[in-house]
């Protein structure tokens, strides 16, 4: 009888671990789809934004600042707000959807100002132009170290889940 009970145990436990694996795969497939169906949106969203800009005789970022304008004070919001998509950090100011058009709007910008940190703002902006955000997470912390930041350092990159969480929450 003892045997019988133990054997029907593991093969209880058995049969719930499976089914757990199982869950969990799926659960894990059709967080992929809405992790591709949210990058999606946000993409659309932001091509509309950025349109609806153009047509309003504003810049990317939906100010009228021109590129031969633009501070290195300019150069860190920016880049700054667009990072924190990719970052984990207990406090976030700020947040502007990263948009090929946007990274290459400020890299044009570069050679059309007098900037202290242009360098810097150079390399994160090449790395991203490329698709390269493997460092959004000490990118983000550079600029906030340039802008004397005390909170909300970055401490890690989002997960693609957690990106798309994001970007269902924030619009723009």
């Amino acid at each position: 009888m003892k045997k019988w009970i133990l054997s029907t145990a593991l093969l209880l436990l058995a049969a719930a671990g499976t089914g757990w694996y199982l869950m969990s795969t799926q659960a894990e497939a059709m967080t992929e789809q809405e992790v591709k169906e949210a990058v999606e949106k946000s993409a659309e969203e932001a091509e509309e934004k950025l349109q609806t800009y153009e047509e309003e005789g504003k810049n990317p970022f939906g100010n009228e600042k021109r590129q031969n304008e633009l501070t290195d004070s300019d150069y860190q919001s920016y880049i700054h707000s667009m990072s924190h998509q990719k970052v984990k950090a207990d406090k976030k100011w700020g947040f502007t959807t990263i948009h090929p058009e946007r990274i290459d709007w400020l890299l044009e910008g570069l050679d059309q100002t007098t900037l202290t940190h242009k360098q810097t703002y150079e390399e994160i902006l090449t790395k991203w132009h490329a698709g390269d955000f493997s460092t959004a997470d000490e990118d983000h912390n550079r600029i906030w170290t340039l802008q004397n930041g005390n909170v909300g350092k970055a401490t890690g990159l989002l997960s693609p889940q957690e990106e798309a969480q994001l970007m269902q929450k924030r619009k723009n």
